[in-house]
C-alpha cells in the first residue's frame, strides 16, 4: 500500500509530539499527596482574611510548593510562605510572590462578590450565635432562626418577652464578625398563666445541668464574643455557681462577661470578685 510522503511526515510529527507530551507528564506527575497539600494551602489562603483577596496561585510537586501572585506588603508574603511550610510533607517553598506597595486586589467577578472564605466566616458566625442561643436561658433559644450575610445577622422566630428579644439581639451583636443585627423576633402575645409559670419553675429545678457543661458553655460563649477577651478569663463552676477570674480591659467588658455567663442555661449565680480590670 502506497502512502503519500506528506501524510507520513504529518503522522510522524503527531507521534513525536504525543511522545514528548507523555514524557513530560511522566516526568512530573502530580500525586494524590501533591493535590492534597496544594488544596490545603489554597484553602488556608481562602480562609485567611489577609490573603483571601489576593488570588494567589499554588502548585505542589514532590514536596515542593511554588507560590505565585501579588500582595501589598512583605508581612503578607511571609505569611503565605509560613502557611505553606506548615503543611505536612512540604519540604521546600519557592515563594515567588511579588510585593507591590500600591497593589490593589482585583474586584470579584459579578455573581462572586462573596468569596469562599467570606461564606465560611458567615457560617461560623451563624453557628456561634446558634450555640449561644441554644445554650442560653431563653425559652425559645433553640428554635430562633439565624442568618448571616455580609456582617449583618437576621434573627427570626418568637421570643417570650421584649426582654428576651433584647437579650437575644445583644448576644448576636456581641459575636465575632457581626456588624449589625436585624432583630425580627416576634414577642409572643400569649403570656403564660401563673400556674404555667410554676410548672416551668419546677421543671427548671429538676433539670440538673452538669457543672462541666456549664463551664464549657460559658467559656465558648465568652470566646465567641467580640467585646470580651475570652482567652484571658478563667471559668469554673460548682453547683451551678460560676466563678470568673482574670483580667479584662474595662468595667464595660467585665459587665458584659458577667451578663453572658448569667444567661447560660443552668447558671444559678456568677461570682466575679476575682475578675478585675
Amino acid at each position: 500500500m502506497h502512502v503519500q510522503p506528506r501524510k507520513l511526515i504529518l503522522a510522524a510529527s503527531i507521534a513525536m509530539a504525543l511522545g514528548a507530551m507523555s514524557g513530560a507528564v511522566a516526568a512530573e506527575p502530580q500525586s494524590y499527596t501533591d493535590t492534597r497539600q496544594e488544596t490545603q494551602i489554597w484553602t488556608t489562603y481562602a480562609l485567611n482574611p489577609h490573603l483571601r483577596a489576593n488570588n494567589l496561585n499554588v502548585s505542589v510537586r514532590n514536596g515542593k510548593a511554588i507560590l505565585i501572585g501579588k500582595v501589598a506588603d512583605e508581612a503578607h508574603k511571609d505569611l503565605a510562605g509560613d502557611i505553606a511550610r506548615a503543611v505536612s510533607g512540604v519540604d521546600v517553598v519557592d515563594n515567588q510572590i511579588v510585593v507591590t506597595s500600591d497593589y490593589v486586589p482585583p474586584k470579584p467577578k459579578p455573581g462572586f462578590e462573596r468569596s469562599y472564605g467570606a461564606m465560611i466566616d458567615e457560617a461560623m458566625t451563624t453557628a456561634a450565635i446558634k450555640s449561644k442561643l441554644e445554650g442560653s436561658k431563653l425559652p425559645g433559644g433553640k428554635v430562633m432562626r439565624v442568618v448571616t450575610h455580609s456582617g449583618t445577622v437576621m434573627l427570626t422566630g418568637n421570643a417570650d418577652s421584649q426582654a428576651d428579644k433584647d437579650i437575644a439581639g445583644r448576644m448576636a451583636l456581641n459575636t465575632v464578625g457581626v456588624l449589625a443585627v436585624d432583630n425580627q423576633l416576634v414577642v409572643d402575645a400569649l403570656k403564660p398563666e401563673p400556674a404555667d409559670d410554676a410548672k416551668v419553675a419546677v421543671k427548671d429545678a429538676q433539670d440538673d445541668v452538669a457543672d462541666s457543661w456549664i463551664t464549657t458553655k460559658v467559656k465558648s460563649t465568652l470566646m465567641y464574643s467580640s467585646n470580651v477577651s475570652g482567652s484571658d478569663i478563667s471559668v469554673s463552676t460548682n453547683g451551678g455557681i460560676v466563678t470568673l477570674s482574670g483580667l479584662v480591659a474595662s468595667g464595660l467588658e467585665r459587665d458584659l462577661a458577667i451578663e453572658l455567663a448569667q444567661n447560660v442555661r443552668g447558671v444559678k449565680s456568677v461570682h466575679s470578685t476575682e475578675l478585675r480590670y
